[in-house]
């Protein structure tokens, strides 16, 4: 086998643990190439196959990749048909609740994903687009939760050559070729452009700027929960800190208290009701949040309530 399956198999063996772990499996030349490498190891993998339903031939080409995995030896090998739009965050969504079944239903302990080098570089590339922060650049973790992505060195290109050495057929699924979908315009378009002019390192320069961000983030949200658990949302203590973390400093009092979706506008309105970073907003509040949540700034302190409730968080 080529440099890349010894490669990849070297980063597999490290984030396998000694019971069942699963794998992702879509059928494309990512996660079978993972596919073929954790088969070959002597840990056991099995492998969970999610029909988004989104193609005529989508059920066809599910039953095709469970039968491949179930020749390379993974075992058990689950597959679930979902019913689900074809945008990539409601797709994405479902194929979670999916993988988070078969976690529950196996007792597998973990679930690696075939994400890539040029993966990573599409993400940091979409967090720029974004406008997001440290967070967003930081791309997708190499561990989150259950989740592992050992394959975050190796390129698209490597993971199709371990599965032409394996002999191993793979899907090329007919909407990574839709440029409608900004993933794809930024795969088939930007980064061919960006390589033709700055030179092939794009890629790994990308993603190596994701590996920094992601130790920068978590830092400064290491910083910003010990700030919180010894002064809370105090605003004189809150001036004290750099704005990035007296920032993610109200985001997590925001979240603990039950607001979701807080982003960037959101969190930035927060730090307007103590004048952190931004003027101060003549109002004291509230500034209403997903989740039923509403700021206050009372006095020297901000504080959340749930919307028709007087209790403080």
């Amino acid at each position: 086998m080529n440099q890349a399956f010894h490669d990849a198999r070297r980063a597999v063996a490290q984030v396998s643990g000694p019971g069942l772990s699963l794998i992702g499996v879509s059928g494309g030349a990512d996660s079978l190439a993972l596919a073929i490498v954790a088969a070959s190891l002597p840990t056991a993998f099995g492998a969970v196959i999610v029909d988004h339903g989104l193609q005529a031939d989508s059920a066809q080409v599910a039953q095709q990749t469970a039968q491949t995995c179930r020749e390379l030896g993974l075992a058990p090998v689950l597959v679930f048909r979902v019913s689900t739009s074809s945008d990539e965050a409601s797709a994405r969504a479902a194929r979670y609740e999916q993988f988070e079944q078969a976690l529950a239903q196996t007792g597998a302990q973990q679930l690696l994903l075939a994400h890539t080098r040029d993966d990573q570089a599409e993400q940091v590339l979409l967090g720029l687009l974004r406008g997001s922060g440290t967070r967003s650049l930081a791309g997708m973790p190499a561990e989150r939760g259950p989740y592992r992505r050992p394959l975050l060195e190796l390129t698209r290109e490597q993971t199709e050559a371990i599965c032409q050495d394996a002999a191993v057929e793979y899907w090329e699924d007919p909407s990574n070729a839709d440029t409608s979908y900004r993933r794809n315009l930024i795969r088939h378009d930007v980064l061919p452009f960006l390589r033709e002019q700055l030179g092939e390192h794009v890629s790994e320069a990308l993603a190596r700027t994701a590996s920094l961000a992601a130790a920068d983030a978590a830092a400064l949200d290491l910083w910003a929960q010990e700030a919180k658990t010894a002064h809370g949302t105090k605003l004189e203590e809150l001036a004290r800190l750099p704005v990035a973390v007296a920032s993610r400093v109200l985001r997590l009092a925001a979240i603990e208290s039950g607001a979701k979706n807080v982003g960037h506008e959101r969190t930035r309105a927060l730090c307007a009701l103590g004048g952190i970073g931004v003027p101060k907003s003549k109002s004291a509040g509230p500034v209403q949040l997903d989740g039923k949540i509403s700021a206050f700034r009372r006095s020297s302190v901000i504080v959340f309530t749930s919307t028709g409730s007087t209790t403080h968080h």
